[in-house]
């Protein structure tokens, strides 16, 4: 009986190697051997990359196998005995052509992330290990056609040379029922229980032993438990420590253990070996979802240059498009905030070109916050400045509001600047510092710039209020140029008593005060100052100078937020004579003169992103409803609608109606932004939306479904989607833009011209390039 088996399986083993030595390409392909010389790589602890060659790996047919499910759980008169050796006896030991034929097609098999170095080379090779199937002869039994295909891929990363048996279901099954309760519970998930009933056993049968196969996968099962919880405790180190010692769950079929492997090599500051992890599933993985949730996964955690080298194993899909441009905009949209924090980052044209084309045609002020944010750092102040309006064009906010001011000051108009700010100087640190730096930079303009007297009021508060000793110090210069020297004394003492050691404001005191022949004052300041500042303790007689004479300013410099510039002397300037009296502090009374820009610069640095607190790995499923629908709508803030769909799904496994109502909804948003209408459009009914909601849905889901249609060329198609949405909803300049091109390619030129007028009469530039096709179509001779 021995000898027969061995006998066969060297006939399937002869038939294979004769059939793929006579097209080495194919053999190749069909194993998952990729060129000769570049194997799969194959991830090591220490950060070694090693090659790997898998070899007979076969690909079981699963559906071959789920349908004689049917026919052998039925009764039949005729069914073999499988208990007799008789039933399996050998075939004749040359191989038929047939044999090749019976045998399902090999496919490529994943080589495990990390694994234990190869054992040294034998001299003899030894024999193969034996493989326990009763794990797979279980699944295919009860048809668990997932669970048999992952049971498939793991007995083939253990044991390379294994070939599946075409039928599991031919073999003779195990009649142990103690072992059948134990594989169900395994296939149930109920470990703890497993692991009495295998002791129980063995306390009650001292002669039996449990298939390694099924300790083998009990550790397995544990090892993923452990790996998961530690991955949600972030004990990244643990997660790396457990994959190690359990390879065999670094497969595609385990893509979320493979994500989170990658994020704790990532959190552990191994950022190459997560990048390799990354790089292994987009260069073995095949679903198309899960290949685009790794590259969104990856973008949160790794940086720009290290996501070049993953986009470049992007797939060209069918239509000749690629398989990640669904999220390219997102992905644009997060190289883009990375190089605002990173003046250095030089982010590609191509993206910086997505990124305006979406803040033209979806004019969201976040997608101009950005391209004005990164302008900014590079330093092109009027780009940033462009990018800025539009965006307090479109919202007007803190962000925007800061950039704008900071562009402006860098253009030299402190007092826009100033404006601009001082509705949000309370909003935030930075916002703060930059509206106190606009009101330095517009109180050094030379000439003194005609300021109103409510703008001079509100910025002497603000000064009080914050201490600020740069525009303290410049309201001194400013009183002298206007001749208010006891004002200006008065200011120079209060900066001074902010900020003891600033020379600039000692200067302008000391001076004013020679002007005001306060000698005792002036030698108070120069014994001070005394081998400290040469100029001070110099101080040539100023007592000649009359009332009306100025004192040049500070020297032209750049003053940061905290620490200003050291200032000399302002240049000489004619007094105006309109004057008006302005309250700047409590219990004093201040005459200031209007006049008319020398400026100096005060820069304020842009602070860090803040991290959100949803850009690690959590299974949804583990959460309770509320905080998965909270971790959804958080996920969609930071563009990563793959995972924000598991999250929602999890929500609505809340008994609370409203909660599910707030879930459908959001993964309606999120298929709709993964560009998935036709699944946008089942998760609206799950559950119940308001007539609102349902509404805007509705337009939402028609809207793309008609972008869709004329995409692929189907203009009657994409008409009546924008039919229907206009039922609904008004239409919007870019659908009526739509609407024009597919009258145009029906040949419907005169519904075509008169859409497209109606467009342009609003300003649209899509509009009038349609109007100049229509023409070219009509009147070619006029046009050329």
């Amino acid at each position: 009986m021995k000898s027969s088996l061995v006998a066969v399986s060297a006939a399937v083993v002869v038939a294979t190697l004769v059939t793929g030595l006579k097209d080495r390409a194919a053999l190749q392909e069909r194993f998952g051997l990729g060129s000769a010389g570049k194997p799969a790589p194959e991830l090591m602890m220490m950060g070694r990359i090693k090659p790997e060659v898998p070899a007979g790996n076969s690909e079981f047919n699963v559906q071959l196998v789920a349908d004689k499910i049917e026919a052998i759980t039925s009764p039949s008169p005729s069914a073999p005995d499988t208990s007799d050796s008789d039933a399996v006896a050998p075939q004749p030991a040359a191989p038929q052509p047939a044999v090749p034929q019976t045998v399902a097609q090999p496919a490529p098999v994943t080589p495990p992330i990390v694994s234990a170095p190869p054992a040294p080379q034998q001299a003899a090779a030894p024999p193969p290990p034996a493989v326990d199937e009763s794990a797979l002869r279980y699944f295919a039994s009860r048809g668990d056609k997932v669970r048999l295909q992952a049971e498939i891929s793991r007995l083939q990363a253990l044991y390379p040379n294994w070939v599946p048996p075409a039928d599991p279901l031919a073999v003779p099954q195990n009649g142990d029922k103690q072992l059948e309760a134990m594989w169900q519970l395994y296939s149930d998930g109920r470990y703890a229980e497993l692991r009495k009933a295998v002791a129980d056993r063995q306390a009650a049968d001292a002669g039996w032993q449990p298939p390694a196969d099924l300790l083998d996968r009990l550790d397995v099962a544990e090892g993923r438990a452990r790996l998961v919880n530690a991955s949600d405790l972030k004990q990244y180190a643990t997660v790396v420590d457990i994959a190690a010692a359990t390879p065999s769950l670094l497969t595609c079929s385990e893509i979320d253990v493979l994500w989170r492997v990658a994020e704790a090599f990532i959190q552990t500051e191994r950022a190459q070996r997560g990048q390799d992890a990354y790089a292994y599933i987009l260069k073995n993985c095949t679903n198309p979802a899960e290949r685009q949730a790794t590259v969104e996964k990856a973008s949160t955690l790794l940086a720009y240059q290290p996501m070049q080298a993953l986009l470049a194993l992007e797939r060209p899909a069918a239509d000749g498009s690629k398989e990640f441009d669904a999220i390219r905009d997102n992905l644009a949209r997060r190289f883009m905030a990375e190089g605002d924090d990173d003046p250095n980052l030089a982010i590609a044209p191509d993206y910086i070109a997505r990124l305006e084309k979406l803040a033209e045609t979806e004019g969201l002020a976040s997608d101009a916050l950005l391209l004005g944010w990164y302008q900014l750092r590079r330093n092109n102040d009027a780009d940033a400045e462009k990018w800025f309006r539009a965006a307090r064009a479109k919202q007007d906010s803190a962000a925007a509001s800061q950039g704008l001011a900071l562009a402006l000051i860098a253009r030299k108009a402190p007092e826009e600047a100033e404006d601009v700010m001082f509705r949000w100087r309370a909003d935030s640190d930075d916002a703060t510092a930059t509206y106190l730096a606009a009101t330095a930079n517009l109180m050094a303009l030379q000439p003194p710039a005609d300021l109103a007297e409510d703008v001079l009021h509100r910025i002497a508060i603000e000064v009080i209020a914050r201490k600020y000793v740069p525009t303290a110090q410049q309201f001194g210069w400013y009183a002298r140029s206007l001749n208010q020297f006891q004002t200006a004394a008065r200011w120079f003492e209060t900066a001074l008593a902010w900020k003891p050691d600033d020379e600039p404001s000692a200067y302008g005191l000391v001076i004013t005060r020679e002007q005001l022949s306060d000698r005792k004052g002036v030698l108070d300041l120069q014994r001070a100052w005394a081998g400290r500042s040469s100029r001070i303790t110099n101080l040539e007689d100023t007592s000649s100078l009359s009332p009306n004479a100025v004192t040049p300013p500070p020297e032209k410099g750049v003053l940061s937020a905290q620490q200003p510039a050291q200032s000399t002397q302002r240049p000489q300037t004619e007094p105006l004579p309109a004057e008006r009296r302005v309250i700047l502090q409590p219990g004093s009374e201040v005459v200031v003169r209007a006049a008319r820009p020398a400026m100096e610069t005060v820069t304020v640095p842009h602070g860090p992103r803040q991290t959100r607190g949803c850009s690690t790995t959590i299974d949804a499923g583990q959460l309770k409803p509320a905080d998965a629908l909270s971790r959804g709508w958080c996920l969609m803030d930071i563009n990563r609608p793959m995972e924000a769909i598991s999250a929602f799904e999890a929500a609505m496994q809340s008994p609370a109606r409203k909660v599910r109502e707030d879930a459908a909804y959001g993964q309606s948003l999120a298929y709709l932004r993964a560009g998935l209408s036709g699944n946008a459009a089942v998760a609206a009914t799950k559950a119940p939306q308001n007539r609102q909601r349902a509404a805007e849905l509705q337009v939402a889901i028609l809207a793309d479904r008609a972008l869709s249609a004329f995409d692929a060329g189907r203009y009657r198609e994409t008409l009546i989607y924008l039919d229907q949405r206009a039922q609904l909803q008004q239409e919007r300049i870019d659908l009526m833009v739509l609407r024009g091109y597919c009258y145009l390619n029906l040949k419907m030129y005169g519904d075509a011209t008169r859409i497209f007028e109606a467009a342009a009469a609003t300003g649209s530039r899509d509009a009038a390039r349609g109007l100049a096709d229509v023409r070219n179509v009509t009147h070619p001779d006029t046009n050329n």
